[in-house]
């Protein structure tokens, strides 16, 4: 606001003294004190990571992260939300504040939906009471969705949809009802699916799919 009163703000070669005036970033030029301001460049990566790898890169303890699966290149980029070390599945990882903001706060309910494997078959009255939500350190969880149950000799499998962020969560409720889960993987996260990238590979998202992050 100062600096654009103070005439120190041209658009389009002419002082802008007005704050509210429009600029289309493609198309407008815009100077302070004589420099070019350039547009920042988002990046966004989505990332299919392995177990074994750690999503911080502030972690000094750990052995391997998911930034050593991408190349230089990429290492500005900011994880958004967490998976767990032994969690595989769908990681974002992007230099957009806004998009990241609105994939992991708790107040726009972002789906995002994980592959189960528990020991033990899950009954009927526990899928009801995951779903309901479960008191985790004196919180209840909230709504849940499971579908696909499907039980096997010793474990059953399922889908998972929660919109939480809590640490460990899914593997905490499911600890509630006496099942421990032996593999976890994230497929979806808001409007982004993992599709077929492979295990420990990585891509550049598509415009169709940046279009739906910005939309949110």
């Amino acid at each position: 606001m100062e600096i654009i009163q103070e005439g120190r703000v041209r658009l389009n070669g002419a002082v802008c003294s007005e704050p509210s005036t429009p600029v289309d970033p493609e198309r407008d030029h815009v100077f302070v004190d004589g420099k070019r301001v350039q547009n920042k460049k988002y990046e966004y990566v989505l990332l299919n990571k392995p177990a074994g790898y750690t999503t911080t890169k502030s972690d000094r303890h750990a052995e391997r992260t998911v930034f050593d699966l991408l190349p230089a290149k990429f290492h500005h980029l900011v994880p958004v939300g967490r998976l767990d070390r032994d969690t595989e599945g769908l990681m974002l990882l992007t230099n957009d504040g806004n998009v990241a903001y609105h994939l992991t706060h708790p107040k726009f309910n972002i789906e995002k939906t994980y592959f189960v494997r528990v020991r033990g078959e899950v009954l009927p009255a526990e899928k009801n009471r995951l779903e309901k939500g479960i008191f985790i350190e004196g919180e209840k969880t909230a709504p849940a969705r499971i579908s696909g149950v499907k039980p096997l000799r010793d474990k059953t499998e399922l889908m998972m949809t929660i919109h939480e962020g809590r640490k460990r969560q899914i593997r905490i409720m499911f600890a509630k009802e006496g099942h421990t889960v032996i593999y976890l993987k994230r497929l979806t996260q808001g409007p982004l699916s993992l599709g077929t990238l492979k295990c420990g590979s990585w891509r550049l998202l598509d415009g169709r799919e940046i279009d739906r992050l910005v939309r949110l």
